[in-house]
């Protein structure tokens, strides 16, 4: 069975990647419905802080707490520190993430607060990291502070 809230992550990271930028998507949903969808958007607007979450939560807009506190973020890439911050910050219970081996983010420390985190070890999100890296080797080593 195909979770379409993930494939509405992946969807958005192949969006990225086809703008020029770093195929990274998530997706943030509440109650059977997607509220806030983005893209790592870093290349694209020049922006220092908008990962593919920080995209979706933006997307999503200003939310009750209790809303936060009841949904779901699938990303498609392990979540890096200032994404997992928010994620923490608003209480997200749930992480949904496609895969975790080009970049290992703060899942224990996620973990470690309560938040359920599912990896799904998705090809598709591996394959896109995994050319990604390898083409833009220099643009990669940025967005992960290095």
């Amino acid at each position: 069975m195909t979770d379409i809230f993930f494939e509405a992550a992946v969807e958005e990271a192949r969006k990225g990647y086809a703008e020029g930028g770093i195929p990274i998507g998530s997706v943030l949903m509440h109650d059977g419905k997607i509220l806030g969808r983005g893209h790592n958007k870093r290349v694209q607007q020049g922006s220092p802080t908008l990962h593919g979450e920080m995209d979706a939560l933006e997307n999503a807009g200003r939310l009750p707490a209790k809303v936060y506190r009841e949904s779901v973020l699938y990303t498609t890439l392990s979540p890096c520190p200032m994404c997992t911050g928010a994620i923490l910050l608003y209480g997200i219970p749930k992480v949904v993430i496609g895969e975790n081996s080009t970049f290992m983010g703060e899942e224990e420390l996620l973990k470690s607060r309560g938040v359920e985190v599912v990896v799904l070890n998705d090809e598709e999100c591996r394959r896109l990291m995994n050319e990604f890296i390898s083409t833009k080797p220099e643009l990669w080593k940025e967005d992960i502070g290095e």
